[in-house]
Formats: C-alpha cells, sequence, structure tokens
C-alpha cells in the first residue's frame, strides 16, 4: 500500500469482512446470553449490522469499486475469545463477558469508521463520507447502550452472583 487511497480501500475491505463475520457471530451470542435484555441488544445489533452491510456495499460502489472483504485478524480474534467465554463461563459471569466482548468489538469498530470516514473526506468521497459517519454513529450508540445494560443490569447481577 503506496498511498491513502490503497489503505483506505484496504480498511474497508477488512471492515466489510469484520461486519459480515459479526453477522455470524451475533446468533450465537444472543443464544448463549442468559440475560434478555442481553439477547435482545445482540439481536438487535444483528439488525443494525445487516444494515450496515448494504451501507458499505453503497460505500464500496461510490468509488467505484466492487465489494469485498479481506480476511481481519483483528475481528477473529475478538469473536474468539466470545467463543472461548461462551464454552467456560456461565450464568451471570458468561453475560458479563459476553458484553465486554461485544464492547471490544464495537470499539475496534468505532476505530475502524472513524479513520475511514476521515479518509474517505481527504480523498474528497463525499458519499462514503456521510455513509462512513452514520455507520460510526451507529457503532457510538450501540456501544453506550452496551454501557448502559452493563451498568444498570449485567455487572450488578453477576456481582450480586458472586456474592450470593
Amino acid at each position: 500500500m503506496k498511498s491513502l487511497a490503497d489503505i483506505f480501500e484496504h480498511t474497508l475491505q477488512d471492515i466489510y469482512y469484520a461486519e459480515t463475520a459479526i453477522t455470524k457471530a451475533l446468533p450465537k451470542v444472543a443464544k448463549a446470553a442468559t440475560s434478555p435484555e442481553l439477547k435482545q441488544a445482540a439481536e438487535s445489533h444483528l439488525a443494525e449490522t445487516r444494515e450496515q452491510i448494504r451501507k458499505l456495499d453503497q460505500v464500496f460502489k461510490s468509488i467505484g469499486k466492487k465489494a469485498s472483504g479481506e480476511k481481519c485478524d483483528a475481528i477473529e480474534g475478538l469473536i474468539k475469545e466470545a467463543d472461548g467465554l461462551m464454552k467456560e463461563a456461565e450464568g451471570t459471569a458468561l453475560d458479563a463477558g459476553l458484553l465486554a466482548a461485544c464492547q471490544a468489538i464495537e470499539h475496534y469498530e468505532i476505530a475502524r469508521y472513524g479513520s475511514l470516514r476521515e479518509w474517505a473526506k481527504d480523498l474528497g468521497h463525499e458519499e462514503a463520507h456521510t455513509l462512513l459517519s452514520e455507520i460510526l454513529d451507529q457503532e457510538k450508540a450501540t456501544n453506550n447502550k452496551l454501557t448502559n445494560l452493563a451498568v444498570t443490569s449485567i455487572n450488578k447481577a453477576s456481582s450480586k452472583a458472586k456474592a450470593a
């Protein structure tokens, strides 16, 4: 990669792969969660992620490229971590761990979309900039919802279960 356009396209492929992988992981999270609120959050995020993939298709089209993904080792590692939790943890500890794993994925996405949005702007890709800004805003909102769920419910339930 020798130019900003190259790194922009590579990172766009990276996040496309990541979003696709997330659509496969979220149903497992929803199934494993014991908290109804966490199940609902995972299901809502799945619908949102599918919408984001459609927006990424539009981003690729707007820059004259075919939508495609390139293996993303970071998301693979984050998903593997969540898979490990599903095998090893149980009850409220599982929910707390899954929620934290979901937030780690959100933080990764926020970092990627923040960079992509700014690169799109620098490269003069106005439509891509707008779409990536919309996705970034959604990712931040999802992270806020997960934080609220952790603080108001999941972590409290987990700490009470430990004390019992």
